[in-house]
């Protein structure tokens, strides 16, 4: 069973690398390397299902990862602006066209607010603290918008996979149409990645930008 495979794998992962390994990944998919939180706190909340994990310790974790991420990308986008952000993001496989849709949905609405509504949006979550960096947001509000946003979105994905974990056998009875869901949503994902991170021009840099 495809779906097994995949979730034992990746449990397995986790179990290995501990919550330290979840707090990384964590910190990388609030970054600018493309590591979705869809793919790593539902399997979190597997292991919690299982006992084998602490729930408050995982989200605790978890959201610490991804505030270190969203800071390490906000002083990016502060100190070195855009030239460094793609300098460093050229070994993280960053799309340059999507921090530059970013940057066009921060400067359109702008704000806090803004912040906090990333952390919902898929693409957008992971690149949002560059350009509030770059703009200079005030940093104790930003953390705060960040913190409280990526706690919902980790411990929202937690739960969803602690009740798939709950509901396994129902999965395991249907195995073979969810196989077919699963290896189409892999291969669909391996297109996208492949296309947008390699067969987007490099945009130049503008004589507005920073650094």
């Amino acid at each position: 069973m495809l779906t097994e495979a995949v979730s034992n794998f990746a449990m397995k992962c986790l179990d290995q690398t501990g919550y330290f390994g979840a707090g990384l990944l964590m910190a990388l998919e609030s970054m600018i390397a493309p590591i979705p939180s869809e793919a790593v706190m539902p399997f979190v909340g597997f292991l919690v299902a299982d006992g084998s994990w602490n729930l408050w310790l995982a989200i605790g974790v978890t959201s610490l990862g991804s505030i270190t991420g969203s800071l390490i990308s906000y002083y990016l986008g502060y100190y070195g602006g855009k030239p460094l952000v793609l300098r460093v993001g050229r070994y993280l496989l960053l799309n340059p066209h999507d921090l530059v849709l970013t940057e066009k949905f921060f400067h359109r609405r702008g704000g806090l607010v803004t912040v906090f509504i990333s952390r919902f949006v898929p693409v957008v979550r992971h690149l949002i603290s560059i350009p509030a960096g770059i703009g200079r947001m005030p940093l104790i509000p930003f953390l705060l918008v960040t913190l409280v946003g990526a706690t919902m979105w980790n411990t929202f994905l937690l739960l969803c996979g602690m009740k798939l974990r709950e509901h396994w056998p129902v999965v395991q009875t249907y195995s073979h149409e969810i196989d077919i869901v699963v290896l189409v949503i892999l291969l669909a994902g391996l297109a996208w990645f492949l296309k947008s991170r390699f067969s987007t021009p490099q945009p130049c840099d503008s004589p507005g930008d920073e650094g």
